[in-house]
């Protein structure tokens, strides 16, 4: 959280990727919370679709100053076609490890 000369509070929001296994289904969200969501996940309650596809590996995130810039890149990416998406996460994380342990320490 980050406030701003006339004292309000903004916050930063997240935009985050979730993978079954490597190279396979992938789920893009936006949140201003990321453990939480991540945890969500990971305990098959983020989304319908992210639990029926067992998507609890972290594999790209990408940090933005406010959450509306993290909502418009998310709906950016989905948009992509799937290589560009793949290679988006390869470009950080060619081994398509979770990042989740990572992002708590």
């Amino acid at each position: 959280l980050r406030g701003d000369d006339r004292g309000e509070v903004m916050k930063g929001g997240w935009v985050y990727i979730m993978a079954n296994r490597y190279r396979g289904t992938t789920y893009i969200g936006a949140t201003s919370s990321l453990p939480h969501r991540a945890m969500q996940h990971r305990d098959l309650a983020g989304s319908r679709f992210a639990a029926r596809y067992k998507c609890v590996r972290l594999v790209h995130v990408e940090a933005h100053d406010e959450i509306a810039a993290a909502i418009l890149r998310e709906r950016q990416i989905k948009k992509w076609n799937r290589d560009w998406k793949l290679r988006l996460i390869e470009e950080h994380n060619p081994n398509w490890r979770d990042l989740f342990d990572e992002m708590l320490s």
